[in-house]
């Protein structure tokens, strides 16, 4: 979650700070935590099909970077996907709709990189039901290969403020067949203030602002050590901490400058959004769910291509009984009657960024 130098620097009492954060000397040396961030260097280095193809699977985007996948090897030519329910987000996500979502991601970037060494995979969702595995995948020869494959290492969420540029008509068109891009500056302007509503009502819930506290990782030891969650790191930020001016503490403390920091930060991300990016479902199954996913992932290695930046703003559509208004509003102003809106996200021209951290392939694999 990156917080700009000036935002921060405005809100917490100016250069001194900074300055003296940037005096650390070694410990400022270099905080990247390079553990955490080996997967996206190791993606592809298997011979093995379904380990190459796996390589880059757990690269998919998913909520709060809880990476719910645990996968199993059968015989020869079969990946089994289990939700691992030890990261559920009970508040943020009751009912397990954007968990399932993220898996759908998972699954997309499988079949996609299963296609680069010539494999097709086919898909039995929840061939059990919900209480056994999410998806049965049968790898076997013969696929052409997906042009989307290039994008994965490049594939980012980007949480910055974009640019005021219009997306042109050209490129719009590009991603209509991954989603519904909504450029009317009445509506863009609607869902605008929607989003921040709804972003304000969960910062402000405890509950909700505790669950993702709680899986916040402050600075490198802790993204090495927990390479998913929130990640609050690099040379800056952690010389805030270091000076006790970023905690968990502060971060849920309503009354503390540095919880008006990451409001103000927040508002600032929304508040610069030219376009937006809908996917809607008839229905609300799981198999729905899994489908939103396979969409969005495709959307966002697209938006990579074309040079665009994507970031999903999810917290209207959440089923929580505080956010039950922006939920219908969200639905009203997105969706035609009786369907679903599966995934909202900012889209415009923003900043590189850095990669997610990710666990190893290793400790998302279950004995066969």
């Amino acid at each position: 979650m990156p917080i700009t130098r000036r935002k921060t620097l405005g809100l917490i009492g100016g250069g001194t700070i900074f300055a003296a954060a940037a005096g650390i000397g070694g410990f400022a040396a270099t905080r990247t935590p390079k553990a955490a961030l080996a997967p996206w260097a190791t993606a592809g280095t298997y011979d093995e099909p379904r380990m190459f193809a796996l390589s880059y699977a757990i690269l998919a985007p998913n909520p709060h970077n809880r990476q719910p996948w645990l996968v199993e090897l059968k015989g020869d030519d079969t990946v089994i996907l289990h939700r691992d329910t030890a990261r559920d987000l009970p508040h943020t996500d009751p009912f397990q709709r954007q968990l399932v979502i993220g898996l759908g991601c998972f699954l997309e970037l499988m079949t996609i990189a299963a296609s680069e060494i010539d494999y097709a995979v086919d898909l039995r969702i929840y061939p059990e039901g919900e209480a056994g595995p999410v998806a049965i995948a049968t790898f076997r020869k013969g696929a052409a290969k997906d042009p989307l494959f290039a994008m994965i290492p490049h594939r980012r969420t980007c949480r910055n403020p974009y640019a005021d540029t219009p997306i042109p008509a050209e490129v719009v068109d590009q991603l209509t067949g991954f989603a519904t891009i909504q450029t009317q500056p009445k509506l863009v302007a609607e869902i605008r203030a929607l989003t921040w509503e709804a972003a304000n009502i969960e910062i402000h819930t405890p509950a909700m602002q505790r669950e993702s506290v709680d899986l916040t990782r402050f600075g490198k030891s802790e993204i090495n050590a927990n390479p998913d969650g929130i990640t609050l790191g690099g040379t800056f930020l952690e010389g805030l901490m270091a000076f006790g001016l970023l905690t968990r503490e502060g971060q849920m403390n309503p009354e503390s400058r540095e919880f008006a920091t990451y409001v103000d930060t927040y508002h600032n991300w929304l508040a610069n959004t030219p376009a937006y990016a809908v996917i809607t479902s008839t229905g609300n199954t799981r198999a729905d769910q899994i489908n939103a996913g396979r969409k969005w992932v495709r959307l966002n290695l697209q938006t990579t291509a074309l040079g665009l930046s994507l970031q999903p703003v999810s917290q209207a559509l959440q089923e929580y009984p505080e956010m039950s208004k922006q939920y219908a509003t969200a639905h009203r102003l997105l969706a035609n009657p009786g369907e679903t809106v599966q995934m909202l996200g900012r889209l415009g021209y923003g900043p590189d960024v850095g990669k997610s951290p990710r666990w190893p392939l290793k400790t998302r694999m279950l004995d066969g």
